[in-house]
């Protein structure tokens, strides 16, 4: 049986529709026809533009990425869909995969994440944000529940994982303020009940401040509202950019500690009691809020992402772009 497929490629800033064809599953395997794929402003686009240095492009593989990032590339990573053949249990399941833009697809079933009758399609293209915003949780040190003492977080960059993050840290019981040069967020953080403030004012001695901007001006607002020994959380990913920040300011003084927060790598401190799926099944828990729709910003039909995606970074106010299949 010949099963045909369409994938998004991109090159260089340039995207178009392919037609493949697919290997019937085997036992372990199955065949996923998809619903939804979502897409945002960060690392996707960045791939999108050809700007992974070339020191990462091993450690920045998706799991079931094709082609290279000097190249032509079928990357993503935000795919949900359902299972049309397969092993007998997992016929008609809804399913998360971190796979690019394809309508239809193969993978082994290990590569597969059931999703929950209750969970919407639409809304679990957030997933993978989601598991990034509890993997930054927790490199801060935020999500220890009602034994740790609520803390004031600053958190700058209200995009998609800026805005999760806060939620989450407001849902674990601290108080968050959400700082944006985009006067334009400010509904949609105030809809997630989080305080928004542009960056002029914004309060300084935090002693947790989480950036998620991607930009140099972000970090170095972080460096300016630390407290004594406060913790910075840096989830952006800045690709070829190389910010510059001014650490012969209070940097030193105010002993600031800066952490790499990725998604890749389970938090520290939570490397005892979550494995990969269990951190996936607290973000799915944590997507259960029909409030958080409303960081979908914008969809599109599958037929139109090579044109989305070339528009992309001169949309700023666009949060998840869900493309409907």
């Amino acid at each position: 049986m010949v099963i045909k497929a369409t994938a998004f490629w991109s090159e260089h800033g340039q995207g178009r529709l392919e037609q493949t064809t697919l290997t019937p599953p085997k036992a372990d395997e199955a065949l996923v026809r998809t619903a939804f794929t979502g897409l945002s402003r960060g690392t996707e686009l960045l791939v999108f533009q050809g700007r992974v240095p070339a020191s990462e492009y091993q450690r920045m593989r998706a799991p079931h990425q094709a082609g290279a990032f000097d190249g032509a590339i079928k990357y993503g990573y935000c795919n949900v869909g359902r299972v049309e053949q397969g092993p007998k249990d997992w016929l008609g399941r809804a399913v998360f995969c971190l796979y690019p833009h394809q309508d239809r697809y193969v993978v082994p079933v290990e590569a597969l994440r059931p999703l929950p009758d209750t969970l919407p399609l639409g809304r679990a293209v957030l997933a993978a944000n989601m598991e990034t915003a509890v993997n930054g949780l927790a490199d801060a040190g935020l999500d220890q529940g009602n034994d740790s003492p609520s803390q004031t977080v600053t958190v700058i960059g209200a995009g998609v994982v800026g805005c999760l993050v806060a939620y989450l840290a407001h849902q674990h019981g601290h108080h968050v303020e959400v700082v944006d040069i985009d006067p334009a967020k400010q509904a949609v953080v105030e809809h997630l009940d989080l305080r928004f403030v542009a960056p002029a004012e914004a309060l300084d001695e935090r002693q947790v401040i989480i950036h998620t901007s991607a930009s140099e001006a972000g970090l170095i607002q972080a460096l300016n509202l630390a407290a004594l020994e406060a913790l910075i959380v840096e989830m952006s990913w800045f690709g070829t950019t190389r910010p510059a920040l001014p650490l012969g300011e209070a940097f030193h003084a105010k002993r600031l500690t800066i952490r790499s927060s990725q998604v890749g790598h389970i938090a520290p401190n939570r490397a005892k009691t979550w494995d990969y799926a269990q951190r996936f099944e607290v973000a799915l828990a944590a997507l259960n809020d029909p409030l958080l729709d409303r960081l979908i910003s914008h969809e599109s039909p599958f037929a139109d992402l090579p044109q989305v995606m070339a528009g992309l970074a001169d949309c700023p106010g666009v949060l998840c772009h869900r493309i409907r299949y």
